[in-house]
């Protein structure tokens, strides 16, 4: 297995989440900060707009639209003429915060949620998976997921990974041309490791940033795990290739609690480390 060591690249962030590359550019979410911004390659920020019901899963419209998940109110809204506006309303289906997501090739996305009042210490249920086309319509496409977060399409869009956090395993689906999924199947077991933010390589295999163990993780289809990435004392947030030549991986860290974030407390912070396998392009 391949070590690998992270430098930081930019700090001061209450708790980032969903990054994205686009543009040149890293997005990335400030959950707790309620900002979402971009990132330069030498580590200066932007912030693009605020959002108090805090911002998650990042995505983009075929135009270009950005699209982000608000998590509280359980919506997903889009950038439109420097304004956000609402595209989805997914409360109906969902049962907790909504989180991460992934936008298709047809502009559909893919969100999860937490299934429960996770910051409220409510016992755990699963939840679903639900699909936003890009009229805004919403559809429950996978129920019974243990808690569902970041997500990617492989195989030339054909299949959806999703990882199961609290099931500690990423689930693969096939993906229908009318967006619907079927064959779900396990994709990697990962054991004790606690799967968050995770994105895809040219070579077919995903990084994966496990949450609870403070690792991040190169896992080929079936479990076996390339490299390594530990960031000892810290969570694994969420993990995305990018840079000029797609061999950046960007890695997200919090050295904090769960309590810290209510008091707002500055923990977050943005690593990177070089690896051999370029981004695919998903998230």
């Amino acid at each position: 297995m391949n070590q690998l060591t992270p430098t930081l690249l930019a700090d001061g962030f209450v708790f980032l989440e969903g990054p994205r590359w686009h543009d040149g550019s890293l997005w990335v979410s400030d959950m707790w900060g309620f900002k979402v911004y971009r990132i330069s390659t030498n580590g200066a920020r932007e912030v693009l707009f605020e959002l108090p019901e805090r911002p998650s899963g990042l995505g983009f419209l075929p135009d270009g639209t950005p699209l982000v998940v608000s998590m509280a109110n359980r919506k997903i809204l889009k950038l439109v003429n420097g304004a956000l506006v609402e595209h989805a309303d997914l409360s109906a289906h969902v049962s907790g915060d909504c989180n991460d997501m992934v936008v298709d090739a047809q502009g559909r996305a893919y969100v999860g949620n937490f299934g429960f009042d996770l910051f409220n210490g409510a016992p755990p249920q699963m939840a679903n998976l639900v699909r936003v086309d890009p009229d805004g319509s919403t559809h429950v496409v996978a129920q019974e997921l243990n808690f569902p977060n970041g997500a990617v399409l492989t195989n030339g869009g054909r299949t959806l990974v999703v990882a199961e956090t609290f099931g500690n395993v990423l689930t693969a689906f096939d993906l229908a041309a009318d967006g619907t999924l079927s064959n779900r199947r396990v994709w990697a077991a990962l054991g004790e490791r606690t799967p968050d933010g995770i994105c895809l390589d040219q070579d077919g295999a995903i990084w994966v940033a496990s949450f609870m163990t403070g690792e991040f993780l190169r896992v080929l289809e079936g479990g076996t795990v390339s490299d390594i990435v530990p960031v000892p004392g810290k969570a694994a947030v969420a993990c995305q290739l990018g840079g000029e030549d797609g061999r950046t991986l960007f890695c997200l860290t919090y050295e904090g609690t769960i309590e810290d974030l209510h008091q707002g407390k500055v923990a977050g912070a943005i690593e990177t480390v070089r690896v051999n396998s370029p981004a695919a392009g998903s998230p």
